[in-house]
């Protein structure tokens, strides 16, 4: 149950407690939930999982039982957190909803069979129905969409061997009624949007790998006739997000085709997330941004850096309120971003609610870095003032290098800047930026560092560990955090926070050639290596902090700032930790112990360290965190205790997720992977458990068999947590 939830009920509590104790109520023999008025008790249903409520709650009496068919709790159904719930149960759901549901999600049930899905047709009255993730064929979807004469918004999974031919007349009617559409796409296909004329809003996500699992490239060549080609009259909303590989973008241009004719006269969210640093690039994508820009009704914008120019970004702002932005990777147009946004290129830009600047002004390290190629505080001030309704804020793959000379009048701190955005919910930052300048001890390992003398004479220390003495933590304290202290003096908000050092590229191999491509080598920036425990212990001073990332610092060398947070924070449901300390030697394993025992409200960890030694001690510890849901750990040569991770998942009974790419031989993976799936499979039926050895040759394809929506949720390490959920890019 959430903290808002759980608050609630405690002043609930309070307040039957003072009725029991006072003088005047003492006659009466009790008080207890059925004394509680209607509308109270559906405030609190609200927020029970509909599966509970139907099967458990609505069994204790004739009151509760009518609470819970009451149509406020049943017009809008999520079962994609039920985790628990298999077959049998869900069948038993559908029916007890058929005459109530209007909106149905099962987004994410990749557990349930393909007969269950079509036990939907029983919910005629549905209008909008998410079943992305689950298991529909070309025949079960025409049999679904022939039931719901009412539909208007459908998202589902385009996979292998679908054919739209197969699609009944009635289907056809029902898609060519449809406004909204999200299809994930597995395999090269138009899907059933040459079906859906009225379409106002499409959402597309392109998840199609280069080679097959044997080996044979994929072919993206499509029948393009009359027919085939999607119809965009209608369009108010288009959103793509590719994952990496030449055949997303090849049937992404292909999507696009109809743009280059004629672009939609309603149009007005324009989102393309393409990974890598060179997306093959759109002729027409100057002309949809000048279309965009003259009508004057721009919500949300957002192009690969090599599809627009300054001239036509100006184009497209000019005259509008956008609420969302993007320009995440594009250093070209950064000068024209925050004219735009700063000098009225935009009609009131107190709108604007999410911004991305990712790599806004990464150019290629050189020792000899411009104050040009930073982010300036000043700049950044005035976008505060500006833009003063900013929620989430993506700086990630920027650099500020703030110079606190002794002895001279320092500049305002990036920090202070960025504690002007009241209003920020999520931020993601270069881990430079909370420095507050470079000390004498950093200067020194610099030098040290370039000297080929000290390198001729002196003893070559170990990788990971050349840029840190026993004394270099005494720097990492006091005022070298006060930036960071003026930050979170202003964002009291904050829910989500990242923190990601300037090499940091992960290991998982979804995603790694694209990272790669785009971040610079570990420990360039001396101003990120000073980043340690002291700036992590800062951080307790969030109280509704929910999901910390925290990725390539090395100054992080005990962890004891991890410990001080997670006794604040203790509201923290997503923790992610990345390549802390020492690439050799895992020292803040005490800490982290530590730490995973104060997070009792811990619903996912994922964790990627070169030498992790997941042994009896560490699942232990992990066993504290009784809420976990999903577990992820990351080590190319990391050991674990199969004996310990089963005692593990035993004692925490809510995981479901189980993911463990480690060392060790294949034989051993598979042995534990197996005997968790046959012992907890009955009882969780959304159990999923991956252990693989990382260097492994086939680990590939074993990515690819993941079900996607536990991809997305933890072990893709996520790097733009700074947009709302539906606007956010791989």
């Amino acid at each position: 149950m959430s903290g808002d939830v759980c608050g609630v009920s405690d002043g609930m509590d309070y307040q039957i407690l003072q009725a029991v104790c006072d003088e005047d109520t003492l006659s009466s023999s009790s008080v207890g939930m059925s004394d509680l008025s209607d509308e109270i008790l559906l405030c609190i249903l609200r927020h029970i999982p509909v599966c509970d409520l139907l099967l458990n709650v609505a069994n204790v009496c004739q009151k509760l039982n009518t609470l819970c068919h009451d149509k406020t709790l049943l017009t809008h159904v999520s079962l994609s957190e039920d985790y628990w719930a298999d077959d049998a149960l869900v069948r038993r759901i559908l029916k007890q909803l058929a005459n109530h549901v209007q909106s149905l999600s099962l987004n994410g049930c990749y557990w349930l069979s393909g007969s269950t899905m079509e036990h939907i047709a029983r919910c005629r009255g549905v209008t909008h129905l998410d079943v992305t993730g689950c298991r529909i064929t070309s025949l079960r979807l025409s049999r679904l969409l022939s039931s719901l004469a009412f539909l208007k918004s459908l998202a589902f999974d385009v996979a292998p061997g679908f054919n739209s031919a197969q699609l009944s007349s009635e289907a056809v009617d029902a898609l060519s009624r449809l406004s909204e559409l999200r299809q994930m796409l597995l395999t090269p296909s138009y899907g059933v949007v040459p079906c859906c004329a009225q379409l106002r809003k499409l959402m597309l996500q392109f998840d199609i790998p280069d080679v097959t699992k044997e080996g044979v490239g994929v072919c993206c060549q499509l029948m393009v006739g009359q027919s085939s080609v999607p119809h965009y009259k209608q369009l108010e909303e288009f959103t793509a997000r590719l994952a990496p590989g030449e055949v997303n973008q090849t049937l992404l241009l292909l999507y696009l085709a109809v743009f280059s004719v004629n672009v939609p006269k309603h149009l007005r969210v324009f989102l393309v997330s393409i990974p890598g640093p060179n997306p093959a690039p759109w002729p027409a994508a100057p002309s949809v941004a000048q279309s965009l820009g003259e009508r004057g009704d721009l919500v949300a914008l957002q192009l690969p850096r090599s599809w627009l120019d300054s001239a036509s970004l100006k184009q497209a702002l000019e005259g509008n309120s956008p609420k969302h932005l993007s320009f995440s990777r594009c250093p070209a147009l950064w000068p024209q971003v925050f004219q735009s946004l700063l000098n009225s290129g935009v009609r009131d830009a107190t709108q604007l609610v999410s911004l991305n600047l990712s790599g806004i002004n990464h150019v290629p390290y050189s020792e000899c870095r411009i104050v040009e190629d930073q982010l300036a505080a000043g700049t950044m001030s005035q976008l505060a003032d500006s833009c003063s309704n900013i929620k989430y804020l993506n700086l990630m793959h920027t650099h500020y290098h703030h110079e606190n000379s002794p002895g001279l009048e320092g500049e305002t701190h990036l920090c202070a800047s960025l504690a002007k955005f009241r209003h920020l919910l999520s931020l993601t930052l270069p881990a430079c930026a909370l420095s507050d300048g470079l000390n004498t001890n950093h200067t020194q390992m610099q030098n040290t560092h370039l000297s080929p003398l000290f390198q001729g004479l002196k003893k070559v220390p170990r990788v990971g560990l050349q840029n840190y003495k026993p004394a270099s933590e005494s720097s990492v304290s006091g005022d070298s955090t006060s930036g960071l202290a003026l930050l979170l003096a202003g964002c009291l908000f904050l829910e989500t926070f990242e923190l990601i050092g300037p090499g940091f590229a992960s290991t998982l191999p979804r995603l790694e050639p694209c990272t790669r491509a785009s971040v610079e080598p570990r420990g360039m920036c001396a101003w990120a290596r000073g980043i340690g425990d002291a700036h992590l212990a800062v951080l307790e001073a969030l109280p509704q902090l929910r999901r910390l990332t925290l990725a390539g610092l090395p100054g992080v060398l005990r962890g004891t700032g991890l410990v001080q947070l997670a006794k604040q924070c203790r509201d923290l449901r997503v923790l992610s930790l990345a390549n802390l300390g020492s690439l050799k030697t895992m020292n803040y394993t005490a800490a982290l112990l530590d730490t995973l025992k104060q997070c009792t409200q811990l619903q996912e960890l994922r964790l990627e360290q070169p030498y992790l030694n997941a042994n009896a001690s560490f699942f232990e510890a992990l066993s504290c965190c009784s809420r976990l849901q999903r577990v992820c750990l990351i080590s190319r040569c990391g050991t674990f205790d199969p004996s310990a991770t089963e005692t593990f998942m035993e004692r925490c009974c809510h995981v479901v997720m189980c993911h463990m790419f480690m060392g060790g031989t294949l034989v051993m993976c598979r042995t534990l992977q197996k005997a968790l799936l046959d012992r907890f499979s009955a009882e969780r039926p959304a159990l999923s458990v991956v252990i693989y050895p990382l260097q492994h040759e086939d680990l590939p394809s074993v990515i690819r068999d993941i079900p996607l929506t536990l991809l997305d949720r933890i072990t893709l390490f996520q790097s733009h947590v700074a947009q709302p959920p539906h606007l956010s890019p791989l």
